[in-house]
């Protein structure tokens, strides 16, 4: 190197600590919103595995279960769940 190229970087030094500088923060929040998406995700798939678990449990009280007629118990259950459902609905209508 010679003593022109020195004398160019010298005074570039700043601009360049200051832009690494920047870069950094930038990809440390980067990082973090990839964090907090992810974690969402993970809450999203904990509640899903939640209801189908409790899905899987009634479905097996109703095959283990043989007093009662399954396919009574299967459209109450259906119904429940229209019930449920058009409660939910209308809440969320109220909301918005």
């Amino acid at each position: 190197m010679d003593t022109g190229s020195l004398a160019l970087l010298i005074p570039l030094a700043p601009f360049l600590i200051a832009g690494l500088a920047i870069w950094t923060k930038h990809q440390r929040r980067m990082v973090e919103l990839q964090a907090e998406a992810t974690a969402e995700k993970a809450a999203q798939y904990a509640s899903h595995s939640r209801e189908l678990e409790e899905r899987v449990r009634v479905l097996e009280r109703i095959i283990t279960d043989g007093g009662y007629d399954t396919a009574l118990q299967i459209e109450a259950l259906r119904d429940q769940r229209a019930v449920e459902e058009g409660a939910a609905g209308e809440r969320e209508k109220t909301v918005n």
